[in-house]
Parts: C-alpha cells; structure tokens; sequence
C-alpha cells in the first residue's frame, strides 16, 4: 500500500498532522481508549463525592439513642456556688473565693474574693467576676489572677474581652460612667453620662479585641419608653470621631434592649423585647437584620454564627412546652423545633445546641436535626463537649462524667473513682 507523506499547517502556533488511514485508525482507537478511561475516572470521582455526601449527610442527621461512661470522678460541689463554662473546664465562683476545675474536676487554682453579689463575665481564657452593687472587680485567667480593682462607685454592669480587657458600668448619685481598663486593671477611657440625658444604662458588651464598646440606655418619658442604643470605638477611628469616640446611635420607642453582645469582633446583637437586631460593626454600626419576636423570648443564646431564642409555646394542640428557633446572622431562621421538658442551663457552641433540665438532655445540630434526646444518670448542673466528637464532660452535684454517646441504649458504665 502506497503511504502518503504527512502533510502539516500551522495555525495559530497549533501543528496539525495528516496521516495515514492506518494511522488514522489507530489513533481513532487509542482515543477512544482514553476517552473511556476519562469517563470511567470521573464516574468512580462521582461516586466517591455522593457516597462522602451520604456518609457526611448520615453523621449530620443521625439520632444517638445512648451513651456510654468514658470515666467518672467523685467531687464535691457546692449547691450554693456558682458555675460557667471557662476554658476547658468550669469556674467554680462564691462571695469568698473563685476556682479553675478542669474536665476531670481536678482544681487547678483558687483565690480568694470578698463579695457579696459577685456576678463572672467569660470570654476567652479570661474571666471578669464584679461585686454587683458593691466595687471590687477581679480579673482572672487559666493560669490564675491577673488584677484586682476597687472602683471609685457603685457597680452595676462588667464585661470582659478576650485579651482581658474590661468595661464596668458604675453608678453615682447624679452620674453614670462607662470605665474601659486594660487587664492590669488600668483605666483606658471613661464616658460619663446622666440619667436625665441618655438614661438608665441597662446592658454592655465590649468587643474581642477591646477596642469597641456597644450600650443599652433605657428613658422613660410620660410613660413612654425610649431604648438608646450607643456605639463607641476607641480606636482610630472613633479618636477622630469626637471627643467621647461615640460612632454610632439609634433611638427605639416602645422597645426595651436587656442585653447587647459582641458575638464576634465585628458583629453586634441587640436582643430586645420585640426585635433581635443585629449590627455590623467594623468600625461604625451598621443594621444588618432585624429579627421580630411575635412572643417575648424566654431565653436567648448566641454564637459567631447564629442567633438562638426559646419561646413559650403557642401550639394548643402541642404538648411541648417552649419552641426554639435558631437564625443566622442575616436574619434568616435555619431550623425550629420544640423542648418538652423544663430547662436549666443552654450551651451554643459553634456545631451544637446543649440544653438541659433536672436530668433531661437535649442536643440540636446547628442544622436542626436532633444529636440526642433522652436522660443522663442525675441532676445535671453543666454539660460541654470534651473537644472529641461524641465525648461530653458532664457536672453533677457530686460527680464529674467523661460519656460518649453511643447508638444504641446505655450498655456499660464506669464506676467513679473513690
């Protein structure tokens, strides 16, 4: 057979042979070939993708029926004390004394106080605990106390950021003052205001990186009350503002702001009566979402990306007792659901929602499927994750519990250490 000699164009920078019947054919198949090899690559990537979407779908939704006791130690809790959750354990706070105790409920430090409302504020590894209506104002971290202020008057409100910077609300006879201090417990910036001209203040919240401070003034004119909500910078931004570093405002009527909460550095959440609003705040405020409760919320609870708030509920036909709805930042509800039993204390973490009551516990994925319900051995004082999957740390009044839940019902537990 007679072979024709290659012949070649060139066209854009691109060399184009022709070959050969023979040839022709052959490269036809080995193209083929490489085809069908491409398509059965992508089909197996394609399986693989759907089967992690199922697995992943499976974990996300699936429903734990039980648990098992990991480990248990005995200890000893007052019921008179009180508990939050700090760094990975509990801070343990009295009118004499604060404690660290970590997940094994081994103390790690305690130091003495004297107070006789004392009030903790957590955020971080540092704590701020002040003595409501009295004027000591300690500062603690993991490692231990940090400082320790007596203020010039009356304190009605603290918060804390996370480097250990603190913000208190002090009261005098005819003036009100905001004080920023740095975790030494020396004074930042100090805004004074009265009652006749910004009002009650009611609630404040200091942002991460101590820079922002965000309030709640309550005024009250011809029965008619007025909420204020005022935002502070004390950054550059607010240093070339005005004098008192105010960058932002807003005047609700008929409407009262309880609580305002930095859940991030950069966003704001005014919890009101009515409305949850939330505001961007980078530098100056502004609105982002506004949230209309149609019944006064219960309780409300919060994390970097969502908001949560409990309702009684209004279903007659409906056994359960409070409904739970959950948004996210935008304003947008991301699931709903129902409580049937009475509730003590609510964790928000960033993957769950831990409530718990006598000894019911319930725990909601932030997607909204149901983690676990049912009952734990006692009356549980505090539940967290341990850091591990389906590991809790769980407080009782004499007891300390390491479970994992399980899927099906409890089948072994450890006895505690003696």
């Amino acid at each position: 057979m007679k072979r024709e000699k290659p012949r070649t164009k060139t066209e854009d920078n691109v060399i184009y042979m022709e070959t050969s019947e023979e040839t022709k054919k052959s490269n036809d198949k080995r193209e083929q070939l490489t085809r069908n090899q491409r398509k059965a690559s992508y089909l197996l990537l394609l399986l693989a993708i759907v089967a992690v979407a199922i697995l992943v779908s499976f974990l996300f939704k699936k429903e734990y029926k039980g648990y098992k006791v990991i480990s248990s130690n005995v200890t000893d809790y007052e019921n008179t004390a009180n508990y939050v959750e700090f760094c990975n354990g509990l801070l343990k706070y009295t009118p004499d004394g604060v404690s660290y105790i970590d997940i094994n409920g081994n103390t790690v430090w305690s130091a003495g106080v004297d107070m006789k409302q004392p009030v903790a504020v957590v955020s971080g590894k540092y704590v701020a605990i002040a003595d409501l209506k009295g004027n000591a104002v300690g500062v603690f971290n993991d490692e231990g106390p940090v400082s320790n202020v007596t203020m010039p008057y009356t304190i009605c409100d603290v918060d804390v950021a996370n480097q250990g910077a603190f913000a208190v609300v002090l009261e005098s006879e005819e003036t009100n003052y905001i004080n920023l201090y740095n975790k030494k417990g020396e004074i930042v910036y100090e805004i004074q205001t009265t009652i006749n001209k910004s009002g009650y203040p009611l609630d404040i919240s200091i942002s991460d990186d101590g820079k922002k401070l965000f309030t709640s003034y309550l005024n009250i004119e011809n029965s008619v009350a007025e909420n204020s909500l005022a935002a502070y910078n004390f950054g550059d931004v607010g240093q070339n503002s005005n004098a008192d570093r105010m960058v932002g405002g807003y005047k609700l009527k008929d409407e009262v702001i309880p609580k305002v909460e930095f859940i991030d550095n950069d966003t704001v959440v005014a919890f009101g009566t009515g409305n949850i609003k939330v505001y961007a705040m980078k530098e100056k405020p502004t609105e982002k979402a506004n949230i209309e409760l149609k019944t006064e919320a219960r309780s409300v609870f919060y994390s970097e990306k969502y908001i949560g708030v409990i309702q009684n509920s209004t279903g007659e036909e409906s056994e359960s007792k409070y409904s739970i709805k959950v948004y996210d930042l935008n304003g947008h509800i991301k699931f709903e659901n129902i409580i049937d039993f009475e509730y003590d204390n609510i964790y928000a973490g960033k993957k769950e929602i831990i409530i718990t009551g006598g000894s019911n516990c319930l725990i909601y994925r932030t997607n909204g499927s149901i983690k676990y319900n049912g009952q734990l051995t006692g009356v549980i004082m505090s539940m967290i994750p341990d850091g591990n999957n389906l590991e809790y740390i769980v407080v009782y009044d004499d007891l300390t519990e390491t479970i994992k839940l399980s899927l099906s019902k409890n089948d072994n537990t450890v006895k505690a250490d003696e």
